[in-house]
C-alpha cells in the first residue's frame, strides 16, 4: 500500500518543510490559532491546542510564532476569523480525495480547490460524495526499534485502541478520536516514543492506480497542498512504486 502508507505520507510532508517552510509554518499556526480561539489559549486545558502546538514543534516551528498564534485567538493581539472546512472530490481514476481547510473565505477557497482538481485530471464534488469511504480516526506511527509488537499491543489495547498493525516498516496505532489524549499518555507513561500522533481520516477502501494516474495524484496533492487555506489532504489511493519514484 506504498501510496496510502501515513509513515510515506507523513515523510512527504517533512520533506517538504526546507522548501516550503514559511508555506507550512502558516498552516500550522493558523491550525493553533483556530484551536485556541474555539477552546481557549491554555493547552493544559485544550486538547486540541496542545496537540496542534506538538505538531507545529515537530516541524521547528519557533515558540514565537506560535505564542503569537495563541495571543491574536485570546484576543491580545489583532484578530482574524477563520472557519473550519473540508472539501470532497475526486482525482484521477475515481481516487475519493478530502481536504481539511480554514478559510476566512469558503467561496474564494472553493473555486481556487476546483480549478487544482480539473488541471490534475479530478473534480470538485458535493459535500458528502466521498467522506462515507474514510472513517476519522487518532493515528499513531511507532518505530519497531523503540518496543516490540508484545508490549505496544499490550499497552495500547489496554488503553482502548482499535487496532495496531506494521506497515511499511512502522507500526500504526489506531482509536476513536476521543481516546486520542488517553492513548498518548498511556505511550507516553510507557515510555513508548511516537513518530507521529495525529487525528486522521483513514480510507475503507483503495484503488489501485495504474503508473500515469498516479502521477497525476501525486502532482494533485502536491497541488493541493502548496494552497494555503489547505491543512490535511486524504485520499484513498494505492500508488505504484514507478510512480512514487519518478
Amino acid at each position: 500500500m506504498a501510496g496510502h502508507s501515513h509513515s510515506a505520507n507523513i515523510a512527504h510532508r517533512k520533506g517538504l518543510v526546507d522548501a516550503q517552510r514559511g508555506k507550512l509554518f502558516t498552516k500550522l499556526c493558523r491550525a493553533i490559532y483556530v484551536a485556541a480561539r474555539t477552546g481557549g489559549g491554555d493547552p493544559a486545558a485544550n486538547m486540541r491546542l496542545r496537540y496542534a502546538i506538538d505538531k507545529a514543534r515537530s516541524f521547528s516551528v519557533p515558540k514565537e510564532n506560535i505564542e503569537r498564534s495563541i495571543k491574536r485567538a485570546t484576543g491580545e493581539l489583532g484578530a482574524e476569523n477563520f472557519e473550519e472546512v473540508v472539501y470532497e472530490g475526486y482525482g484521477p481514476g475515481g481516487v475519493a480525495v478530502l481536504c481539511e481547510a480554514l478559510t476566512d473565505n469558503r467561496n474564494r477557497t472553493a473555486g481556487e480547490l476546483r480549478r487544482v482538481f480539473e488541471a490534475a485530471g479530478g473534480n470538485l464534488g458535493a459535500s458528502g460524495c466521498v467522506s462515507f469511504l474514510f472513517h476519522f480516526k487518532g493515528l499513531f506511527l511507532v518505530d519497531p526499534k523503540h518496543v516490540d509488537e508484545d508490549r505496544l499491543m499490550e499497552v495500547a489495547l489496554e488503553a482502548g485502541a482499535d487496532d495496531v498493525q506494521l506497515v511499511e516498516g512502522f507500526y500504526e496505532v489506531t482509536c476513536d478520536p476521543k481516546l486520542f489524549e488517553t492513548l498518548r499518555k498511556a505511550l507516553d507513561d510507557a515510555r513508548i516514543p511516537t513518530e507521529s500522533a495525529e487525528t486522521s481520516y483513514i480510507p475503507t477502501t483503495l484503488v489501485d492506480l495504474d503508473v500515469e494516474n498516479g502521477r497525476k495524484m501525486i502532482r494533485l496533492k502536491e497541488l493541493l497542498e502548496e494552497n494555503d487555506d489547505v491543512q490535511n489532504v486524504y485520499a484513498n489511493d494505492n500508488i505504484p512504486e514507478e510512480a512514487m519514484a519518478s
